[in-house]
């Protein structure tokens, strides 16, 4: 029977690309609800990423399709078989289901060969060596294979971790804050380098985070999560150019919100001037709050426009500008670092907006960051 999501029939020939599938997940801790009514979808060989802050309950989604949590309401289904429902969940060991934990979780007393060769144990001597022969080439770790893990650096604890829970050929691999304890400056890249591992032995893999740059670098599709709920699930263009609520306009990237009327059908008015362009959400009424992005605002001082410079950051290539307006209303702006102002400053500027995001009225402030408590 083919089913039925998010009001679309899938047929059979398209629920064989299907690898994940989470329907209306409810799960409670006594009177918290953790998660309400999420739904996803991952195909095969995809990547995907829940991001949020502290306490969304990311956490508890990913720990919930691992048989760690029960659901209260909905289902899981991986490779079309279901693994949870309420109140029900088939055993962690029976789901096919690998997963990496923050800290690694290495077995001290095993060297990286037998760590990777830990979850192979049903195999022949012949079929595992080769598997771990194969998994030492992928993650560039041959010339390690007889150290332990207090031997290694924290990059080289992940790349063994990642490889044991890659050994089995895993049906879905999970990734709770697998960068969490590297350096900031070294997230991304170890994100692009695990993303280029999974897609070589073609595993399709969720992962869970607080860092949107780590979900670019790793993700093909991102939901953005808070307070249990998900409020969009797309790639990051689409969460960065067509934020669907205002918290995920917030959480992807730098905002703020300036006052706007309607000019026309496909056009507004700000005190910045009329722009005309893509309206993402189109909403009733006259008036608005436009989402103005840094690098919708363009330092040019031919323009007409002046602003006050209130506040600056140096980013290296760049400077992140706080500009008040005449009317008070603040913006930012993302200038080359060349154009070194100081602060009290007036400079010229212009807006280049092609992706006119619009929200509801109270007038313009910069946007708040949300309750982060709770559980993760």
């Amino acid at each position: 029977m083919p089913l039925l999501f998010r009001g679309r029939i899938y047929g059979a020939n398209l629920l064989l690309r299907i690898q994940l599938t989470v329907e209306q997940l409810v799960v409670d801790f006594d009177v918290l609800r953790a998660v309400d009514q999420v739904t996803l979808q991952l195909e095969r060989g995809q990547i995907g990423c829940l991001l949020g802050p502290s306490g969304c309950g990311k956490t508890t989604v990913l720990r919930t399709i691992a048989g760690f949590e029960l659901p209260l309401q909905g289902r899981i289904l991986i490779r079309e078989r279901e693994v949870s429902r309420a109140g029900w969940g088939l055993p962690p060991e029976q789901r096919r289901v690998g997963m990496v934990f923050q800290d690694y979780a290495l077995f001290p007393h095993l060297n990286v060969s037998d760590n990777i060769a830990f979850g192979l144990s049903t195999k022949s001597v012949r079929k595992s060596r080769e598997r771990v022969a194969q998994l030492l080439e992928l993650v560039d770790m041959q010339a390690y294979q007889k150290a332990y893990p207090h031997q290694l650096s924290g990059g080289q604890q992940q790349r063994v971790a990642l490889a044991r829970a890659m050994a089995p050929r895993p049906d879905l691999l999970l990734l709770d804050e697998p960068f969490g304890s590297q350096d900031a400056e070294l997230r991304e890249q170890l994100a692009k380098e695990v993303r280029s591992l999974l897609r070589e032995d073609s595993i399709t893999a969720l992962l869970v985070t607080h860092d949107q740059f780590e979900a670019f670098a790793m993700a093909d599709c991102i939901g953005v999560m808070n307070r249990g709920q998900l409020h969009q699930w797309g790639s990051a263009y689409e969460l960065y150019h067509r934020p669907a609520d205002l918290f995920v306009g917030d959480f992807i990237g730098q905002g703020t919100l300036l006052p706007a009327t309607r000019a026309g059908s496909n056009s507004i008015r700000t005190e910045l001037g009329e722009f005309s362009g893509q309206i993402v959400n189109d909403l009733n009424g006259d008036r608005f709050n436009l989402l103005i992005r840094p690098d919708d605002v363009i330092h040019d001082d031919t323009a007409n426009t002046t602003a006050k410079i209130v506040d600056r950051a140096f980013r290296g290539a760049e400077f992140l500008y706080t500009l008040a307006l005449p009317s008070g209303n603040r913006i930012l702006c993302m200038a080359p670092s060349h154009h070194d102002h100081k602060v009290g400053q007036e400079i010229g500027i212009r807006l280049d907006v092609e992706h006119l995001v619009l929200f509801a009225e109270p007038a313009a402030t910069p946007i708040d960051k949300p309750d982060e408590s709770g559980l993760d």
